[in-house]
């Protein structure tokens, strides 16, 4: 219930009149049953404005921080954050790493769409980056299609660091689902989630037109950090592309 009054009461409004936005493909979202939105992500305002254009509710796993802080200013965040439809993920490794996984499988087998974030984190250059192989052990383990899903000018409505919001044309790219059942069967082989998570990404670089970068977003951050500290070498300039489809790496008596 709050979830929809956020929607469509309280902040959609707002975020329609203020960021109009040029949708494409929304065909491609199943209506029924469980999926994966599988998105790039440059701003935080992804997780606002992608959700405010699909019919059907859309499941994001946040910060368990998000939940947890303290006082009336906590509580708004948890009263905020719920009615985006976001549920707290501890991210600190390990053990929570597992739980973070099974509860997004959960929210599949439940049949509604999950969004994730496949680079990790937010691009720190607007350039795309690997793709965690998190969102494939997901898809597999819950059967269900992805859809990629491209934001384009998010980053310049919430730079990095900025507290503001600018007003922009925005635009969100919808792309074919992608059925990856041939590998029934295959969850935790590394070369299999690996491949699935290198054909997801190579069609958010398609759809998105970013230049892709074959390391971690989180490393390209901290290379980024060193370097400006005088001690690494930044971010290659020319990154090599994803794989499509099933990738070469898969060995072939795991791809048949």
């Amino acid at each position: 219930m709050l979830y929809w009054l956020m929607k469509y009461v309280l902040l959609g409004p707002v975020l329609r009149l203020l960021w109009p936005t040029r949708v494409t493909g929304t065909e491609n979202i199943p209506e029924n049953g469980g999926a994966i939105i599988a998105s790039n992500h440059l701003a935080v305002a992804d997780s606002f404005f992608m959700p405010l254009h699909v019919r059907r509710m859309v499941t994001f796993p946040a910060k368990q921080e998000y939940f947890t802080e303290k006082g009336v200013k906590g509580r708004l965040k948890k009263w905020f954050f719920s009615g985006l439809g976001q549920i707290p993920i501890d991210r600190s490794g390990g053990s929570a790493a597992q739980a973070a996984l099974d509860t997004a499988i959960r929210v599949l087998r439940d049949g509604h769409l999950l969004g994730i974030y496949p680079e990790g984190t937010r691009s720190p250059d607007g350039r795309l980056y690997k793709g965690k192989t998190g969102v494939a052990r997901v898809a597999l383990e819950a059967d269900v299609p992805v859809v990629p899903v491209a934001m384009i000018g998010t980053d310049k409505v919430n730079p990095i660091g900025s507290k503001m919001w600018w007003p922009r044309r925005l635009e969100i790219r919808f792309g074919a689902p992608l059925d990856f059942s041939r590998y029934d069967g295959l969850v935790g082989d590394r070369f299999v989630e690996r491949s699935i998570a290198d054909e997801i990404m190579y069609s958010l670089m398609e759809l998105s037109g970013q230049e892709y970068v074959d390391i971690y977003a989180a490393r390209a951050k901290e290379l980024a950090a060193a370097d400006a500290a005088g001690v690494r070498p930044a971010v290659p300039a020319q990154p090599s592309a994803p794989v499509a489809g099933d990738a070469a790496r898969v060995p072939e008596s795991k791809a048949s």
